[in-house]
Parts: structure tokens; C-alpha cells; sequence
């Protein structure tokens, strides 16, 4: 007998699979004992009971490693904990390559392993077919092999959290499903069922399928949509051992795994099949989709040809079910950004079961403290925008998201569907000088810009092929003469009233209190002093500043001053960003550029750096910042959207003669990374400090008013950080670097960079990444270290260093037009030309 509905609760999770369960199991874990968790009709009813059961520990990041690797831990001793079998067996796993290119990304993807700490090794084929003799592997070139990856068998698994919740006091009801989500005056308020209202402060959706739907109600953006998954299961095979390692052939789209004896082999196909757009059922329960021989058939074939003994055997069960896709296959996690209480968990594209451990226990953690304990940005629900939950966009964004899980991760790649939603009024322009368009919050960014005959290319490779000649022009335009970079994607927020200045004062640790017309660059802080956003603050008026942050910070800061504000007396806050496009006017010819097409005075004298004045430019007006991202003399220019196009033709024909540049956003970060300028959400996020990341510069310390994380900066001030952001450049490396490359010290591994490319200027590759020292990571520990960057599982000498390799000292960006190969770094100079 089902126990009584309660009348309240301290959490309520809505959804009974395996996400739901875990979520309970870690918020008993933490000491709660009063949660209540909702389920529509049975446990696991939805995608959990006919989920594949991989666990797999390589993903694209620290922290979705960590996730998958907690995961992995949690299923060795979970049966123990809970006296529910789980079936988790540790076989390991092998994914082979047949090309160079996969080859290469395999590589490349152990070296990253390593760097979470992950034992990825490279093997060549022959190893491949001793651990796996039904392997072909005629044609394979190498594959990597983790021996702590595994199985489990989902159902299992998830009533063993089920289990261990209840045995922690948690209450979980079946065939109870949430008709409504209550909201109040901003806050989750409670969940109304058919047998009555739980009030609550704190919710988690972990519906699954159903999620978006029940996030639209409350005009809350979480998109996902759920595709067709197939897989078969064969005969049982004689001699097929229940060790036998997982196989991923991700070039032949298909995945197989021992199965009771028989192997049970699954597909995701470049193409696939969206399901469920006009709603799922809400009695959609343990059930199938109609099989698609035809759909799958091919990849089938490839799966025979790479393990010929599915050939011989017959097929036990052809199967198709619903599983939930996003746009970019990012899982879904955290606060909703106007919504006090309520959270979600969701959107785990098919890595859900080798993701429960860790995303449960990520979310009692943020549900329990009000605070993530690490940086889930690139999983935070808050990088959606709103229009990503149109159903239209989202049924075409997952046909391709299927297959983007196997395909190969080239970098600065884009998916192909459901683009040009989000257009700056120059695409055109830009598209018919040659942009090669990629995607970041919906939009359409130059990556870089072709020479006449280059075919158009979604993505960058491993080498050093026309996408890198193209981006290497426009970075040398913007250090010799002058380039033109469209940065409308930028968000614009304005915050105004009486009460302003003291609510920014206090969101910042930078003094705002500047003169009129003076722009502030400054970290936002969280209570444990971690970055919760960089931004740059221009005063437009006594009781008047804009804000302006990057695409995919919009939502997040938005909600961010949002929250804030309402405590902050007379303070307004207003999203203006589809009122600005944005023109940054950058390199050393920046000035004489700007000469030509308005009568402001550019002088050093007049508009110095950090100043935000209206200039006539054009026929138009824009409000132009004296700026940079890219370690030059420059301005943006903030353009009313309407006014763009003329700005734009009057500054292209004005700088034919100057050899005006067109570049992208390649351009912007190699040239960015020289300077050593940091970029929020990969240099720098939530859990690192201003004083560990370098930008000790922006503390106001002597300002009258307190900020948000003072207390943290303070323990640290004067003491040498034990993790710190530091440069790092590979002279002599051949192979590109692109960012979570290993780097080692006297051959100990001491962190990774979070980002890297190409020092055109500098002549090598170059990165940035936090590095670990018991007694603090000091100049001169990192002088007396011999370092390697270790790229694609080879190391190559490398030096380090506190300070950017490329004019440290900022002269081009106050004006000083030294020459550009004088103020690289002599010790940089001296490792090149050393043999």
C-alpha cells in the first residue's frame, strides 16, 4: 500500500528514474530526511528501464569526467551500501580507430583523460583483438582501451537507489504524477498532484522526456527532445564471456556489450529520428517505438563488418525507444534563473546511467547549499536562451544531435541544423567576404573568413590546413595594421535607479564609482570568492551603467542582477541587448581608421583608455568603449542595430587603403591568449578566485563598500596561491594544441591547460591552465621547472610563466607602436631558437 500524500516536504523531486532516485539517495546521504520523490506511474518507467547500461569515464571535460568517474565508484560499492544487486560488472572498454583522423582524437582524447586523472591507454589493433577476438581489425590503426569503465544493469541500479533512499528516510511514491509546479512572488511554492498540494521551498524536475513541457509552463527555457534509439540484441554466442570489454567503433555509428551471453549492440546514426514533437504521452510507460529495419540496417551491416559473428547469429530483439537529446549534448543542471527553489536535472543524451552517481549527488549538493561545489557551467540549464524551447528548432537540432555523440569532435565545430536563428544585421555582409559561420547561444559568429576559392567549412581540423592560414592572416592584420571583428553577439544589460551604484559597488570587486563615461572591467563573486561572471561596466550616467558580457553569460548575469536587485532598493535591470550591435575596431591603425569616418577626437589625450563616449561615426551615432581583447590599440563600437549597416560600409570603404582585415573569432582567441587575457568559462569560472586567476588587479580593496566574497579574497590576499593560472608556450611543438592538454613538471603531472592555440605572433603554441604546487605556484618555481605540455599522447617542451608571452607591459594597447616581434618575451625567444 502506497503511503500517504504528505502535506509538505523539505525537497521534492518530480520523476522516478534513475537521475530522480539518485538525487534522493545523495540528498539522504547528506542528512535530509525529509524528501519526497514523485513518480508519474512506476520507477524507471520512462527511458531508465531500456537504457544500454554503459559506464563510461572519458568525457569532454573535468568536471563531466569527474561526474562519470564518481559514477563508476559509487556502482563498485553500491550494492554493498544498499543489499540491492546492481549488476555492475568492471570490463572495461575498447573504441577503435580506422582512420588517422579518429586515430588522432583518440589520442588526443587519452592525453585529456590523463589529465582528470583517467588511465586511457592507446593500444594497437592486435591488443584490440586479444581483448576482444571477435573483433575485425584488418583495417584499424590503433584504439584506446580503459580497463575501469564497465556495465550495469539500469533497473537494478536505479532500485538500489531507490532502496537506499528509503533507508534514509526518504518517501518515494509511485503513480503520483505533479499536475502543476506552484509558484509565488518568484519562488517555488509547491507541486500539485491529483490527491492534493505538498508545499515546498526546494523542487527538481527529473522527468525526462516530459521535462521541457513542465519547465514551458512556468515560461522556464529547458530544451531537449526526445529521438529514436535503436539497438538489437543476438542470439546467445557461444564462448562470449561476461568480461568481455564494451566496443565502440564510433566511425561505423555503432556500440556493443555482452549481454547474458548474447551481445547487445546499439546505433547512433548521423541521422536520426525525433520523436514525441507534439508531446509524449502522459501514459507513454515501458513501452517501444515501431522497429525501422530500414533506418538501421546500415549501420547494422558496418557493426557486421567490424564484429563478422553477428552475421552468424540471429537477432533475439530488434529495439526502439525514446531517449532525450539537447542542442549541444550538454546534460541540463541547476537553478532556474528566475525561479527561487526550483532546479532541473535532465537532457543527458544517452549518458544518463554513467552519469547518475555523479550528477545526483552534484545536485543535492547545489539543491542543499544553494551553491554548485564545482564548475558545471558548460551542464548549467542557464546557458539556454529562450527561444531554444521552440519545438521546430528543437525536433531539427536533435535529427543531427543522435549522431554528433559519434561523430568526430573537430575543433571550434558547430552543428549544421536549425541554424541562423540568431543573426547580427551585418551576415551578409560578412558572409559574402567569406565568413565561415560557427555557433555559440544561437549565433551566427565569423570563425574565420576565407580567401576567394575557399570552400566554406564548418570546423577546424587537427592541422594546420586553410582554416588556420586564414585565421593566422587576421590575427597578424590586428598586430600590423587594423581588423574589423563583429561582436554583436555581446549582451547588453542596463542597470539604472537612485540605488545603482551601491548594488553594483556590491556585486563588484572592482570600484565602479568612476566618473561618467569611464568603463570598469570587474569580477562577479560568489559567497566562496569564485568568478560567477567577468564583465565590463561603462557609467553612462549619474544613476545609469551598461553591462556588457558575453553571449553565453546572458541569461546567467541576467538572473544574477535579478536576484540581487530585489534586495537593492531603486534599482532597475533591463535586457537591451537586441538594441546594440557591436564593431570592434582593433590594431595599430585602429585610430587612423576611426579619423576617417567621424570628427571625435581619438588622441591619447581625449579619449583615453577605458573611456565610453557617443561619437558621431558614419551618418550614425555609437557609443564607442576605448577597449580590448586582443592586446592592441582598439575601440568597440556599440551601434544602435538599426544604424549597423551604414557604420559598417562607411568603415569598409574608408579602410581599403589600410588594408582593413576582416577576422573571426579564431582570431580574437589566439590574439586574446598572447596577451593573456582570460575568458570566463575557460580560463576562469565559479570555483577560481581572482587572486588564483590572475586578476588580482581588479580588487578594489580600498573602496568603502563591502562585495559579495570579500571574506574569501581576504584569506588569500598576500599568500602565494597553491593553484594559480599561469602561460604556458610549446616553442618547438608541431602539433596544434587546442585546450585540456596534460603539462607536466620534472615529470609529475601538475594540471592542464583550459585553453590553447596558435601564437602567430609568437611563432608557437601557447595556452593557459591552472597549475597545482603544495608551497605555492611562485616565478620561481616555475623558472626552476623543466615543464612539458603533453599534446595528442606525446610531450613537448614547454616554459611557463606568471605574465603574458606577448607585451606584458600593455604598451600597444596604450598607443606605444613598438614593433610587434620586440615585445615577445626574451625567454620565449631564447626557447625557439634552441635546439
Amino acid at each position: 500500500m502506497q503511503s500517504k500524500l504528505p502535506s509538505q516536504a523539505e525537497y521534492v523531486i518530480v520523476g522516478g528514474g534513475i537521475i530522480g532516485l539518485s538525487i534522493a539517495y545523495h540528498l539522504t546521504r547528506l542528512g535530509h530526511r525529509d524528501v519526497l520523490l514523485l513518480e508519474r506511474d512506476q520507477l524507471t518507467c520512462g527511458t531508465t528501464w531500456h537504457a544500454a547500461g554503459l559506464v563510461t569515464q572519458l568525457r569532454a571535460s573535468e568536471n563531466m569526467a569527474k561526474l562519470a568517474q564518481y559514477t563508476a565508484g559509487l556502482f563498485r560499492e553500491l550494492e554493498q551500501v544498499t543489499g540491492q544487486h546492481t549488476g555492475f560488472r568492471q570490463c572495461g572498454s575498447i573504441t577503435v580507430a580506422a582512420t588517422p583522423a579518429r586515430l588522432e582524437e583518440l589520442k588526443r582524447g587519452a592525453s585529456m583523460g590523463r589529465s582528470f586523472g583517467l588511465d586511457v591507454e592507446i593500444i594497437d589493433a592486435a591488443e584490440a583483438k586479444r581483448r576482444v577476438p571477435l573483433l575485425d581489425v584488418s583495417d584499424v590503426l590503433g584504439a584506446a582501451w580503459i580497463a575501469s569503465d564497465g556495465k550495469t544493469n539500469p533497473v537494478d541500479t536505479a532500485r538500489a537507489f531507490a532502496t537506499g533512499a528509503r533507508q534514509g528516510g526518504a518517501k518515494v511514491l509511485e503513480r503520483t504524477p505533479v499536475t502543476r509546479i506552484l509558484v509565488e512572488k518568484g519562488r517555488i511554492a509547491g507541486v500539485e498532484t491529483a490527491e492534493g498540494v505538498v508545499r515546498t521551498e526546494k523542487v527538481v524536475i527529473c522527468a525526462g522526456m516530459w521535462t521541457r513541457t513542465l519547465a514551458a509552463d512556468l515560461d522556464w527555457t529547458v530544451p531537449l527532445h526526445a529521438a529514436e534509439h535503436f539497438y538489437v540484441v543476438t542470439e546467445a554466442i557461444s564462448g562470449l564471456l561476461p568480461d568481455t570489454p564494451t566496443v565502440r567503433d564510433l566511425d561505423a555509428c555503432f556500440y556493443a556489450k555482452e549481454d547474458a551471453g548474447k551481445l547487445l549492440v546499439g546505433f547512433f546514426e548521423p541521422k536520426g529520428k525525433p520523436w514525441g514533437m507534439e508531446g509524449i504521452p502522459s501514459e507513454f510507460s515501458f513501452e517501444s517505438l515501431p522497429d525501422d529495419l530500414d533506418h538501421m540496417e546500415p549501420h547494422l551491416i558496418n557493426a557486421m563488418r567490424r564484429m563478422p559473428a553477428l552475421a552468424d547469429v540471429g537477432l533475439q530483439l530488434n529495439f526502439n525507444g525514446p531517449e532525450s537529446f539537447t542542442p549541444d549534448n550538454r546534460f541540463l543542471l541547476g537553478p532556474a534563473p528566475d525561479i527561487a527553489g526550483l532546479y532541473v536535472a535532465s537532457g543527458f543524451n544517452s549518458c544518463g546511467i554513467e552519469s547518475s552517481g555523479g550528477a545526483g549527488k552534484v545536485m543535492a549538493d547545489w539543491m542543499s547549499t544553494g551553491m554548485p561545489t564545482a564548475d558545471y557551467w558548460e551542464m548549467d540549464v542557464r546557458r539556454a536562451m529562450p527561444f531554444q524551447r521552440n519545438r521546430r528548432y528543437l525536433r531539427d537540432r536533435t535529427g543531427e544531435a543522435v549522431g554528433l555523440l559519434y561523430a568526430l569532435h573537430w575543433p571550434h565545430k558547430s552543428p549544421m541544423t536549425a541554424r541562423n536563428v540568431r543573426v547580427s544585421p551585418l551576415h551578409d555582409r560578412l558572409a559574402a567576404a567569406g565568413a565561415n559561420f560557427g555557433e555559440a547561444a544561437g549565433w551566427e559568429r565569423a570563425q574565420w573568413f576565407g580567401y576567394p576559392g575557399m570552400p566554406a567549412s564548418g570546423h577546424a581540423t587537427f592541422a594546420r590546413d586553410d582554416w588556420f592560414r586564414a585565421s593566422g592572416a587576421e590575427h597578424e592584420a590586428a598586430r600590423s595594421g587594423v581588423a574589423l571583428f563583429d561582436q554583436t553577439s555581446f549582451a547588453h544589460l542596463l542597470v539604472q535607479g537612485r540605488d545603482a551604484l551601491a548594488f553594483l559597488q556590491r556585486l563588484s570587486t572592482n570600484n565602479i564609482d568612476a566618473p561618467v563615461g569611464r568603463v570598469v572591467y570587474t569580477p562577479w563573486l560568489n559567497d566562496r570568492g569564485g568568478m560567477e561572471s567577468d564583465v565590463t561596466i561603462a557609467r553612462t550616467s549619474e544613476n545609469e551603467f551598461l553591462v556588457v558580457t558575453a553571449a553565453v553569460q546572458r541569461i546567467r548575469d541576467l538572473a544574477w542582477l535579478r536576484t540581487h536587485a530585489k534586495e537593492a532598493g531603486h534599482v532597475f535591470v533591463t535586457d537591451v541587448s537586441s538594441g546594440y550591435t557591436c564593431l570592434s575596431v582593433m590594431g595599430p591603425r585602429s585610430r587612423e581608421l576611426l579619423m576617417r569616418v567621424s570628427p571625435a577626437d581619438f588622441s591619447e589625450a581625449a579619449f583615453p583608455f577605458a573611456t565610453a563616449r557617443e561619437i558621431e561615426i558614419g551618418y550614425g551615432m555609437a557609443l564607442a568603449f576605448r577597449m580590448t581583447f586582443v592586446g592592441e590599440l582598439g575601440w568597440e563600437l556599440h551601434i544602435p542595430t538599426e544604424q549597423a549597416l551604414g557604420v559598417y560600409d562607411a568603415l569598409i570603404v574608408a579602410g581599403r587603403d589600410l588594408n582593413l582585415q576582416h577576422a573571426g573569432y579564431v582570431a580574437l582567441n589566439t590574439l586574446r591568449l598572447e596577451a593573456g587575457y582570460r575568458d570566463w568559462g575557460a580560463d576562469v569560472s565559479d570555483e577560481d578566485t581572482p587572486i588564483e586567476a590572475g586578476l588580482g588587479f581588479t580588487i578594489a580593496w580600498d573602496k568603502g563598500e563591502d562585495f559579495i566574497g570579500r571574506a574569501t579574497l581576504e584569506s588569500q590576499r598576500g599568500q602565494i596561491p597553491h593553484r594559480r593560472l599561469v602561460q604556458l608556450a610549446a616553442p618547438r611543438a608541431v602539433p596544434l594544441m587546442f585546450g585540456t592538454e596534460p603539462v607536466w613538471r620534472n615529470g609529475s603531472l601538475v594540471g592542464y591547460l583550459r585553453s590553447a592555440g596558435f601564437g602567430h605572433t609568437l611563432g608557437c603554441g601557447i595556452g593557459m591552465g591552472y597549475l597545482h604546487c603544495a608551497s605555492g605556484v611562485s616565478a620561481k618555481w616555475l623558472s626552476e621547472g623543466d615543464f612539458e605540455i603533453e599534446i595528442a599522447s606525446q610531450r613537448h617542451a614547454a616554459i611557463a610563466s606568471l605574465r603574458p608571452f606577448y607585451d606584458s607591459n600593455r604598451t600597444r594597447v596604450k598607443g606605444e607602436l613598438r614593433k610587434a616581434e620586440d615585445l615577445i618575451a626574451p625567454e620565449l625567444l631564447m626557447a625557439r631558437s634552441k635546439k
